[in-house]
């Protein structure tokens, strides 16, 4: 048996990151977008067209065998490494021609062109190397009579050898990003969990000293001017504080989460989510909405909502009556969400940070908040498989524009 190499040690490894080893024993692997197979197939097939020869496959060497993942005029097959012509040439620099194989003293006892298994004679083996020097196999074009095509033949046998590298690269990275978002989605999950846990260990000891801190702010014996009145007025307003966060943190953990997806009223929505806040919509409180139907999960959405409200509130323009218009638009990729503010805006600048975690821009007379706010939107909007921009509004100012996907364009 061949003596295994360094390189090939580690070779079933790296074929099995490119989708190149098979599910089961025995049998050949595709690639998985059918597409890209047919696209394969047809390379192979013009290859040996090009040399005027009857037979072309790629063969993918695995430290054990030679699997043909795309032949054309023979049945794609497998076959042990020792047996293999191509596994003995693969890894040399440049593309080997080989006008009779039974006259080459690297080939003339192999079982492919004795007859034990085929009678190749003209042999042509193209490496298929990656960016990263992996080389993965061969573009391989055969006769069973001695040929010698052209040397601008074999140059463009070995253009389509890269086009088959390129599709093998592709297949790499769709799998490199299915592991991603695999692994994403557990991510997320696991911080879901871990924020729901936390946010309900400290909720309960927060509500309970929040309770007896409303109890004795209450006790008729307490003096206005008794400095524990300040006290229970300080510890009240960091426990709220702090539900406050652990909420933001909640949202932000859940923004990743599945998605229930139905038709709901943006005016509906937002009337809610105001409620949250303890606004009211209209003319009185400055925050007007528009009423629009669009696809979306109907509790992120409120979430959503609720946080740009928020932050209208919280960066509102000091001296300025708050004006809020919360509108949407309909295209063909679905309907956007538009928020927009008279408050303090978010300069350019700022735009791509301020949809980060934990960042806040620290503004002279801002409001409270965490930092957390536009990073949950962002979050959401990209679950349901759109995107959140911000722009100023007309006259100063913020607005948020949120895309979500029309039906049937979600990602989910």
């Amino acid at each position: 048996m061949q003596t295994l190499t360094d390189q090939d040690a580690g070779r079933n490894l790296d074929l099995q990151e490119y989708g190149l080893l098979p599910a089961h024993e025995g049998t050949i692997p595709v690639l998985i977008d059918r597409q890209a197979q047919d696209a394969l197939d047809n390379l192979v097939r013009v290859a040996a067209s090009l040399c005027g020869v009857p037979y072309g496959v790629v063969n993918i060497i695995t430290a054990e065998q030679q699997l043909q993942i795309a032949a054309s005029g023979t049945e794609a097959g497998i076959c042990s490494r020792e047996d293999s012509m191509c596994a003995s040439v693969f890894l040399d620099p440049g593309t080997t021609v080989v006008r009779d194989a039974s006259l080459d003293p690297r080939f003339a006892a192999n079982p492919f062109v004795t007859g034990e298994i085929a009678n190749v004679r003209f042999y042509a083996s193209v490496p298929l190397r990656t960016s990263k020097g992996l080389v993965l196999g061969s573009l391989c074009v055969f006769s069973d009579q001695p040929e010698l095509p052209t040397p601008e033949q074999i140059d463009l046998v070995e253009v389509l050898a890269l086009q088959v590298v390129e599709l093998l690269e592709l297949q790499h990275r769709t799998l490199q990003l299915d592991h991603a978002l695999v692994e994403l989605r557990r991510s997320n999950a696991m911080l879901s969990e871990f924020a729901g846990r936390v946010s309900h260990d400290l909720r309960a000891p927060l509500t309970t000293i929040l309770g007896y801190v409303e109890l004795a702010e209450d006790d008729p014996d307490l003096a206005p001017d008794n400095p524990a009145a300040e006290y229970l007025g300080l510890i009240g307003t960091g426990g709220r504080r702090m539900l406050g966060t652990l909420e933001d943190v909640l949202n932000y953990a859940r923004a990743d989460g599945e998605l229930h997806l139905e038709r709901v009223s943006l005016l509906a929505v937002t009337a809610e989510a105001a409620q949250d806040l303890g606004v009211d919509l209209g003319l009185g409180s400055g925050f007007l909405c528009e009423d629009a139907e669009l696809t979306a999960d109907r509790q992120q959405l409120r979430t959503l909502v609720q946080n740009l409200l928020a932050n209208s509130l919280n960066y509102r323009e000091p001296g300025r009556a708050l004006e809020v218009a919360i509108t949407a638009t309909t295209c063909p990729r679905g309907v956007t969400v538009h928020v927009a503010d008279n408050g303090k805006g978010i300069s350019p600048a700022d735009r791509v940070r301020a949809v980060e975690p934990l960042v806040r821009l620290h503004r002279p007379g801002d409001g409270p908040g965490t930092g957390l706010g536009l990073a949950t939107c962002q979050r959401i909007a990209q679950s349901h498989g759109g995107e959140l921009g911000i722009s100023e509004t007309p006259g100063g100012g913020a607005t948020v524009s949120v895309l979500f996907p029309a039906k049937g364009q979600h990602q989910v």
